[in-house]
């Protein structure tokens, strides 16, 4: 072979490598913005069972074409307490199994003509990559162009990666070409014939570009010099799966003990299959005399023992997934003084893992909000029933509560930063903004939950108490503070703007009553029927409310000012002047509170 041509021929090998891989992670990344956080949602609902939970590992490593990606948003989400070890191991099965549908899309550059011409040969060139690709190029470079939208731009995206992978391969495709006439080449081929050589070749070049697809493209590419035979092929398939485990394994360092074993399971299952499957080829070839195994292997083929090869070692662990997760501890042993010695409530989802995938980072980021919103309503509402019914345990949790909602304000928002320095959708962007809005209201409510406990204190220790007709008063407007507090949290939670909607003809209901009940009690302070200590400590429980009701009425104007695009400030102004629902909601309120202190209903 001509020394100077091979030196071309590399350059040309690599840069298609280049060009395949790029077009890969272009590919994938819009993916996976377009999945967004439903990747999060359906691995928490479906994992529970094996088959579902192998079916939705293929979906989601076809949706974003990597199972590396797929295992580090596992190990991701067990670091961060999303998901159970065990929940895991199906669902790396399946994420194995859809990997292998690059190498069946490769297979469309392996498309022959039939030599007949007419409108079937024009069909099978338009199926080749190198017919489409410059159209799917041109398509999705005017959608990144000209579409306003983020998503059809992601589409966009998706298509011009495409289009960069397949002519990634056709270069490889043409590098090796002048191969097939070498003779150093057909010698250097032999070694192959070492099925240990090719699991280590295949693992460790694999390792290298962290990408099975590329190495699998690659084989595919060396395939066309027809001098590579299934015997050969197999060993380093092997190993390319072998190898594609070590992106996993990078994101192991820093984690607990069970993400690392998420790593470590995929490992095994890859290596053990390996060890298992390797002889028992190796003997029924030898028993059975498999002549197909010295043929000739195409595309088709390597994609077939590729996906083989995975089907059967799902199959044949699938029963063991409790053995495979005993096994990934004995690798990765626990110490003795590994206990965990945090009492408080541990914070899920907000792993830095995750930010690699910024979609999945924000709906996890928006679960730990949720929870923390939740946690807040139930203070809160504890802490209302403690102004006419003290109880020292209640006391004593919900200032324990609001120690942890300081904890979920803190994490959240600097997590929350991070993500704001990820590549997020449009979409994604708004959540984020609306969840660094609402967590600071809901830390506010918890302090004022904090303030009324203290009130209550103040009153049990002086052993005082409101009068009967006070009591009455603070039930009313807790009453409409609750169901104000339960209609912006559930707007918060389930994305409710109908709710939304509804928070702030009720919270002028609340100012309202508030400034009613100010009123009565100097009445009744100049008619010496009650006393001035009780005063101040009405006056600071009224405050309390009526900020509490306040913050509820800025997280429904959050939702409704992220969602609707509008601002806030203008369409409150115009719905307290203008809009007829909101008066006919205000007066529907406003009769159920105000004839419990038999008030009239002021329009």
């Amino acid at each position: 072979m001509d020394t100077e041509f091979s030196i071309f021929n590399i350059f040309t090998l690599l840069g298609g490598l280049a060009f395949f891989l790029y077009g890969m992670n272009v590919m994938s990344t819009a993916l996976e913005k377009l999945t967004g956080g439903k990747l999060e949602k359906a691995l928490q609902k479906m994992t529970s069972n094996k088959i579902k939970a192998i079916l939705l590992g293929m979906g989601v490593t076809v949706a974003i074409q990597s199972s590396s990606a797929m295992t580090v948003m596992l190990v991701g989400f067990v670091n961060s307490g999303i998901m159970a070890l065990e929940q895991t191991v199906a669902v790396c099965f399946g994420s194995n199994i859809g990997t292998t549908f690059t190498a069946w899309i490769l297979c469309l550059s392996d498309i022959k003509d039939t030599g007949a011409g007419g409108v079937l040969d024009f069909v099978l060139k338009m199926l080749k990559p190198e017919s489409f690709s410059p159209l799917v190029a041109l398509i999705g470079t005017i959608m990144i162009m000209f579409c306003k939208k983020a998503k059809k731009k992601d589409i966009g995206r998706i298509l011009v990666g495409f289009a960069v992978l397949m002519t990634g391969m056709s270069l490889m495709s043409e590098s090796v070409d002048p191969l097939a006439k070498s003779e150093d080449f057909q010698k250097l081929l032999t070694a192959f014939n070492n099925p240990v050589l090719g699991v280590i070749v295949g693992a460790v070049f694999t390792g290298i570009i962290q990408s099975s697809a590329g190495s699998i493209g690659i084989l595919m590419a060396f395939s066309t010099s027809g001098a590579l035979t299934f015997n050969m092929a197999l060993p380093i398939i092997m190993g390319c799966n072998i190898g594609t485990c070590v992106t996993a394994l990078l994101s192991t360092f820093g984690v607990k003990k069970d993400a690392k074993r998420v790593a470590w399971t995929h490992i095994l299952v890859k290596i053990i299959g390996t060890i298992i499957l390797l002889p028992i080829i190796w003997i029924i070839q030898n028993v059975a005399d498999l002549s197909i195994m010295n043929s000739t292997v195409g595309y088709v083929g390597i994609a077939t023992m590729h996906t083989i090869f995975n089907v059967a070692t799902t199959v044949m662990f699938l029963p063991f997934t409790n053995q495979l997760v005993t096994l990934s501890k004995l690798v990765v042993r626990d110490k003795k003084d590994d206990e965990v010695k945090e009492n408080k409530r541990v914070i899920k989802g907000l792993d830095e893992i995750l930010l690699k995938t910024p979609s999945v980072a924000v709906q996890s980021c928006f679960t730990a909000t949720s929870e923390m919103a939740s946690l807040t309503k139930d203070t809160i509402v504890a802490a209302l029933k403690l102004l006419t019914n003290y109880d020292s345990d209640q006391s004593a949790m919900i200032i324990e509560n609001e120690d942890i909602i300081d904890g979920y304000e803190d994490k959240i928002n600097s997590y929350l930063m991070k993500i704001t320095k990820c590549s997020v959708t449009g979409k994604d962007s708004r959540r984020v903004a609306k969840m660094m809005h609402c967590v600071g209201n809901f830390e506010r409510i918890s302090d004022h939950a904090v303030n009324l406990v203290e009130s209550a204190q103040e009153m049990h220790d002086k052993g005082i108490s409101f009068s009967a007709e006070c009591v009455n008063e603070i039930n009313v407007i807790s009453d409409a503070i609750c169901e104000n507090i339960n209609k912006a949290f559930g707007a918060y939670l389930d994305s409710d703007l109908g709710l939304a909607h509804k928070v702030e003809p009720l919270e002028e209901v609340v100012d309202n009553l508030s400034t009613e009940l100010k009123n009565r009690h100097i009445r009744r302070l100049q008619n010496d029927e009650c006393t001035v200590e009780l005063g101040y400590i009405f006056q600071d429980i009224l405050t309390n409310l009526e900020r509490v009701s306040d913050h509820c009425s800025n997280i429904a104007g959050c939702l409704i000012e992220t969602s609707e695009k509008t601002n806030i400030h203008a369409y409150l102004h115009d719905v307290k002047e203008n809009d007829e629902t909101f008066r006919t909601e205000y007066r529907a309120f406003a009769e159920e509170y105000f004839s419990r202190l038999e008030l009239p209903v002021n329009n």
